[in-house]
């Protein structure tokens, strides 16, 4: 078996979605003055690559810790995505039937990681989510959300209507992933976040081969 690391590391000042709170990695006790080292961490519930819980975007939807730690193991289905800046994903591009817990979109947006050009990533229809929900899938993207990041034209959908259609059907999803070039089209999925009473939280993110 060979484990690839999906996960972005967790650096000061690293890359957030617009808004979120700035990472901060710093020092809280050093081995020079304390004779030990303890990390001060600081940072947002989605910083990094991380999962969504319901409670993200659904009133009353069902926070982390609600969560069996069986639902953070999943088959994995790799979707491989051929889309422009800012461009629309339709259901099309999805099987009509999969054998998987989870969809993975491969837009390679990852490559953008850390400049401006990661906000402007491709984006999932209101309906192209559905057939995600359709297919009794969670998903998993390698950019900032299923969502377009801010709206910069008026085609573009207003809110977050691919996450109402994903979390609103109790659906995880995970943002953020990278190295997604490197895996075959069927893996198993881990991803554990903390176990937090809360709307989602960084994950180590590794695909089993």
């Amino acid at each position: 078996m060979t484990r690839h690391d999906l996960t972005h590391p967790v650096t000061d000042g690293m890359t957030v979605y617009p808004g979120d709170p700035p990472v901060s990695v710093g020092d809280a006790a050093t081995m020079t003055d304390d004779g030990y080292r303890v990390s001060r961490l600081e940072l947002g519930s989605h910083a990094g690559t991380h999962v969504d819980a319901p409670a993200h975007t659904e009133p009353d939807g069902r926070t982390l810790d609600s969560y069996d730690v069986d639902e953070f193991a999943l088959d994995a289905r790799l979707v491989a995505v051929d889309a422009d800046a800012r461009e629309p994903i339709e259901p099309d591009a999805f099987p009509e039937r999969v054998d998987a817990d989870l969809l993975v979109i491969h837009t390679g947006w990852d490559a953008h990681w850390g400049t401006e050009q990661y906000e402007n990533h491709p984006y999932l229809t209101a309906a192209a989510a559905e057939r995600v929900v359709a297919l009794d899938c969670h998903l998993a993207v390698d950019c900032f959300s299923p969502d377009p990041t801010g709206r910069k034209d008026e085609r573009e959908p207003e809110g977050v209507p691919a996450h109402h259609a994903l979390l609103g059907s109790e659906k995880l999803v995970f943002e953020n992933l990278t190295g997604l070039g490197a895996l075959p089209e069927s893996f198993r999925f881990r991803a554990y976040p903390l176990r937090v009473d809360g709307d989602g939280a960084p994950v180590r993110a590794v695909a089993e081969v």
